[in-house]
């Protein structure tokens, strides 16, 4: 599959969206699309108007604007449009949302795949969003010009009117398109060329608008994956089993299965992709039998190699991974840490671990498949289409150009609709009997067999000099490697010490806005961990982990040197060298933060404490400046109340001001649920958690108040969906620090964690 992914940065990504062209028909769709309902036929209508790919304006003057990005919630889809309608010039009310299929027309010709994750959407895409609703524009201005026999410069462009005020005469956008005038096209370097609006001339971006997608979702004629209904279709219940990975089917029995009605047939998987191993699917007329007869099949497992791994196994295995000093690549390798720490007046060392976390979205997960002679439909909501059809043509045996992907909305995805897995079943199981078979996970099924966040251990050690400065920092990071994983090599990253590629989403985030002259982070790949666990992509990604640590670790440097970890934090962050300009951002956030939240300006009652901490979320290219201060109060039993989270973040240019707060605020709680509540063990290689009663996310009853600045700037629109996650542990952590002395340094923290600190 690597060949159909080619060069994913965010660097590239940036740059690659502005290649446009505009104007031109929608051209060269492969077999397969031809005569499908609902792809293609929007846009490849004759009488419409495409100024690009990504919209067109039909003969009533209504703009179809097609999103290449999975919308789960996050509104992402109405994004794209209000983006879009700002340099158009469109009205609101005309403005409608598509999803984008797995058509190569909408494969970027530099990125070459459909992803939404990293928080990229949004600042990847609002440039050439912008310059092709520019393009659109000029080429209806252009259009309506020789319609009304006036100069082009003399028009104005409103509400999706094209108005000559000297003449008074005007043209909407639908009166251009019936009059076939706009034929205006734009090469890519046209494109870049276009000059944008400035933030003082917008009239659409920054206004909390309605989202476009809330009418379908309310009134129930949104489609999910798991509302597809296709003709003769048959239902799929998997079996999953005892290991999460590595374990094969000896031999299934399906004798009592063949008594319950409607049952079709058991179908052991052979994932030549290697993304499950030891399924069964049990078909049968209705999901109800097919569950029926799924738990009345008798499955006989070898649980391969990984049947006797725990989590303590895997801790054991990082830590020693961890002291080996050719262990590992090296991410940042900057001056001399063993020197300076060896020459150092105090040293500052900590281990800090995370548990494995699940995704656990509320619609579960599922995937239809259906065979039409050579080529496979596959109806599912994803985040990933470009690998997602490679899996599914992987599971099928075909090539991937034989695959048409139907986008569908997500009930939730925070990463986990990244990976395929759904659709093997599916597919297989479609194969096996000759019809449409849409599978369904079971909550157990998707607990256990999540691509999940993986079990971390990190060891930090920091000195500073006679003054209190801190001089050197070293960082190494164990887990498993998740983007690794996937076998794309330009998702991973170069060492900076030559010894091979890493996976940077292991250890972004370690690389700080913090100036520290002598600074090393050495990601190491716990192959334990890697083979056992499956790892995937959970909501904030490496820096839920990375920043436990760092932000942890710089509040301990400043206790232990008698310094306030707010101020010692502004300190750090000096700009210097290669951390001009993030640091001051990120200076301002932390300032924002304190302020909003009243930090060091009063005095708290007896066993409550503030904590902060400010991040960088979620890589170093693609950074969002958040900032939290946490409020929390311990008992002496040492249960932890959070009562405030206070978020400052920096968002550069807010295109939906009502849709950033909800998504920070999201984010906020989702870090919050993983500081303190959420927590899965694996034991006997499967994971223990199977439902909700033991894997036991943030309650509405726990909620605190959460309080939110953003601040926008008009810099470049940064993502917002992560960067919150990151910063709420440390800072709750540094809380419980200042409201009773205990330091804790595991994720979820449990009141007996606290109690022991507070005792030690």
């Amino acid at each position: 599959m690597n060949e159909h992914v080619k060069n994913v940065t965010p660097a590239t990504a940036y740059l690659s969206r502005r290649s446009f062209l505009v104007g031109t028909a929608a051209t060269g769709l492969v077999l397969g699309y031809a005569g499908v309902p609902g792809i293609g036929e929007a846009l490849a209508a004759p009488s419409n108007f495409e100024p690009s790919v990504w919209y067109a304006i039909s003969p009533d003057g209504l703009v179809t604007v097609t999103c290449g990005k999975a919308d789960m919630g996050q509104h992402i889809a109405s994004t794209m449009a209000q983006i879009v309608a700002e340099e158009l010039g469109a009205k609101w009310s005309d403005m409608r949302v598509n999803l984008a299929s797995n058509d190569p027309k909408f494969n970027d010709p530099v990125l070459g795949a459909q992803i939404t994750g990293g928080s990229w959407s949004t600042m990847m895409n609002f440039d050439a969003m912008s310059r092709a609703g520019a393009a659109g524009r000029m080429a209806l201005t252009e259009g309506a010009a020789a319609a009304m026999g006036v100069p082009a410069s003399e028009l104005t462009v409103r509400d999706s009117m094209i108005v000559h005020p000297k003449s008074k005469k005007q043209m909407s956008f639908a009166d251009v398109v019936k009059s076939g005038k706009a034929t205006k096209t734009f090469t890519p370097d046209e494109l870049k060329a276009i000059k944008l609006k400035t933030p003082d001339q917008y009239t659409m971006i920054g206004v909390s608008v309605p989202q476009l997608d809330i009418p379908s979702k309310t009134n129930g004629t949104a489609k999910y994956g798991i509302d597809v209904m296709l003709p003769g279709m048959a239902y799929g219940a998997v079996v999953t089993p005892p290991v999460r990975f590595g374990a094969t089917v000896k031999s299934v029995d399906d004798s009592a299965a063949k008594k319950v009605p409607g049952f079709i047939k058991a179908v052991t998987l052979d994932d030549k992709t290697g993304t499950t191993s030891g399924w069964v699917v049990a078909v049968a007329s209705t999901y109800a039998n097919a569950k029926k007869a799924a738990q009345a099949l008798k499955i006989a497992y070898d649980g391969g190699p990984n049947a006797k791994v725990s989590s303590e196994s895997l801790l054991d295995e990082a830590k020693r991974l961890q002291k080996l000093e050719d262990s590992g690549q090296f991410f940042v390798k900057d001056g001399d840490p063993a020197a300076a720490l060896g020459s150092a007046a105090k040293v500052v060392e900590a281990e800090y671990t995370t548990s494995i976390n699940i995704h656990a979205p509320l619609e579960p997960m599922n995937a239809t498949a259906e065979f039409k002679g050579d080529i496979l439909h596959i109806y599912s909501g994803n985040q990933f289409a470009t690998r997602s059809g490679a899996i599914a043509a992987g599971a099928a045996g075909i090539d991937p150009k034989f695959v048409v992907m139907h986008q569908m909305w997500l009930g939730g995805g925070f990463g986990r609709r990244l990976d395929a897995d759904m659709m093997i079943p599916a597919v297989q199981a479609a194969k096996a009997v000759g019809k449409p078979v849409k599978v369904i996970y079971t909550r157990e099924n998707d607990m256990t067999m999540d691509f999940s966040r993986p079990l971390t251990y990190q060891k930090v050690k920091a000195g500073v000099d006679g003054d209190g400065k801190l001089v050197a920092l070293s960082h190494d990071v164990v887990s498993a490697w998740p983007t690794a994983r996937w076998g794309i090599p330009d998702f991973l990253t170069p060492s900076v010490d030559k010894k091979g590629p890493l996976d940077s989403f292991t250890v972004n985030g370690a690389d700080f806005f913090y100036t520290v002259p002598n600074h090393y982070v050495r990601a190491i790949k716990n192959e334990l961990a890697h083979n056992a666990t499956p790892s995937g992509q959970l909501r904030s990604v490496a820096p839920g982990w990375t920043f436990w640590a760092v932000e942890s670790m710089i509040d301990e440097i400043a206790a232990a040197t008698g310094k306030d970890p707010a101020q010692f934090r502004i300190s750090l962050l000096d700009g210097a060298g290669k951390n001009d300009g993030g640091a001051q951002r990120l200076r301002n956030t932390l300032l924002a933060a304190m302020g909003l939240s009243g930090y060091g300006t009063r005095q708290l009652p007896k066993g409550e404490g503030m904590g902060v901490a400010c991040v960088s979320s979620q890589e170093r290219a693609t950074a969002s400046w958040t900032a939290c201060v946490a409020h929390v109060a311990v008992a002496p039993s040492g249960a932890v109340t959070v009562k405030k989270l206070t978020v400052a973040t920096d968002v550069g240019t807010q295109v939906h001001p009502d849709n950033i707060r909800a998504q920070v605020e999201g984010a906020a709680l989702w870090g919050l649920s993983l500081a303190m509540y959420e927590k899965a063990t694996l034991k006997d290689g499967g994971i223990e958690q199977t439902n909700f009663d033991s894997y036991t996310p943030l309650r509405m009853s726990q909620t605190p108040e959460v309080a939110i600045a953003v601040i926008a700037n008009g810099e470049k629109a940064t993502g917002v969906g992560e960067p919150a996650v990151t910063v709420v542990a440390p800072a709750i952590g540094n809380a419980i620090f200042n409201a009773s002395g205990a330091r804790v340094r595991a994720l979820p923290i449990t009141a007996e964690a606290v109690k022991a600190s507070m005792k030690a």
